[in-house]
């Protein structure tokens, strides 16, 4: 198999662990007779410096043709004070609504391994987290009217929700649950949006389709609370844009760190999905060759599954961390109380993985 993948290294770390997903996934090509061509699109602060414009048309024509999308980070302290119609996170912006990938799954797993990085106790987690967010990504109060008031002194954002764009995010909800534990939770805020009684109206009419899929709602303020009292009462939680913004970081902390959650991006299965990190660029460490790359090399993961179709690639990605992490081998943000000899840089780290891909069965 043949496939291109646009490669946006962005910023801060962005490079770093991109570079370590590419040498995992080329260990992957050779032992699964795949041919991956890597085009390489400048996005974020970087395309602020030298096109003035966060995601050039250009660059974005390369992710369309392209068939799948691998994302490091993008933006930074540097580019705070660049004009807000201009900043890099309009770049993540344009990209998925050109690329009309509406849908964020993002799972948080906490690794048996990393169990003492799990900031709840051991009865609350028991044998382990594994959620599935999906989060409407393309509309909601991100994307809603916005503006101020002459005087400045009155600033407002518009939440507002189309019956099509929930139906469709709930969908990918129910078609990820009946491949999971076939529990789907929606998370709204029903008592007070009318918004999010659409939600509502939209899922009764849509869960007869799937008969065999467990149905619950619950409003977000409890439903955080949820997420820390009863983690593991979640299978798919299905939600607003803004709401799974901030759950899907919650969760992640759970799991006990953001350096090995992996996300994806996806729409209609008509162009390219985008597949990355949910951590940020952290130009502190950038160039340190200490940051996580597992984040990102399991997004490459995601990226054979949901992209690809291919399941066995996918979960040797997988099976190699997990057997990384069973050696005790570690990179410093998961630690924790380990031996010092066995915290790996960014680069050892994709080496030890690439590894273990290469001597499987």
């Amino acid at each position: 198999m043949e496939k291109t993948i646009a490669l946006i290294k962005g910023d801060g770390i962005g490079p770093d662990v991109v570079n370590e997903a590419v040498k995992v996934l080329d260990a992957v090509a050779e032992k699964y007779n795949h041919h991956f061509i890597y085009k390489e699109v400048i996005a974020g602060g970087r395309a602020i410096d030298l096109f003035d414009n966060p995601l050039p048309d250009d660059q974005l024509e390369i992710c369309k043709k392209a068939d799948s999308v691998l994302l490091g980070a993008v933006g930074g302290p540097k580019w705070d004070n660049v004009e807000y119609s201009k900043r890099p996170e309009k770049a993540l912006l344009a990209l998925r609504g050109g690329l009309k990938a509406y849908a964020n799954l993002r799972p948080s797993v906490m690794y048996r391994q990393l169990k003492e990085a799990c900031p709840l106790k051991d009865s609350i987690v028991k044998d382990g987290v594994d959620i599935l967010i999906v989060r409407e990504l393309t509309g909601g109060i991100y994307f809603g009217d916005r503006g101020e008031s002459e005087d400045g002194k009155t600033y407002w954002d518009t939440e507002k929700y189309s019956w099509e764009e929930i139906d469709r995010i709930l969908r990918v909800g129910f078609e990820a649950a009946m491949k999971r534990r076939k529990k789907l939770c929606l998370v709204d805020k029903a008592n007070i949006m009318w918004s999010s009684r659409l939600w509502r109206k939209v899922l009764e009419s849509v869960k007869g389709q799937y008969p065999e899929v467990d149905v619950s709602y619950l409003y977000i303020d409890n439903a955080a609370m949820q997420l820390v009292k009863n983690p593991c009462q979640f299978d798919v939680i299905v939600t607003s844009n803004m709401f799974g913004d901030i759950l899907s970081d919650e969760a992640a902390q759970i799991a006990g760190s953001i350096g090995m959650l992996a996300s994806a991006s996806i729409g209609n299965k008509s162009g390219p999905g985008i597949y990355e990190p949910i951590h940020g660029s952290a130009p502190d460490i950038a160039g340190k060759n200490i940051a996580n790359p597992l984040a990102t090399i399991l997004s490459a993961a995601m990226m054979l599954r949901y992209d690809f179709n291919l399941e066995k690639e996918a979960a040797a990605i997988e099976n190699a961390v997990n057997s990384v992490l069973d050696d005790g081998y570690r990179c410093a943000d998961i630690a924790g109380s380990c031996d010092k000899k066995m915290i790996l840089s960014t680069t050892d780290m994709g080496s030890r993985v690439k590894e273990k891909i290469e001597v499987m069965n």
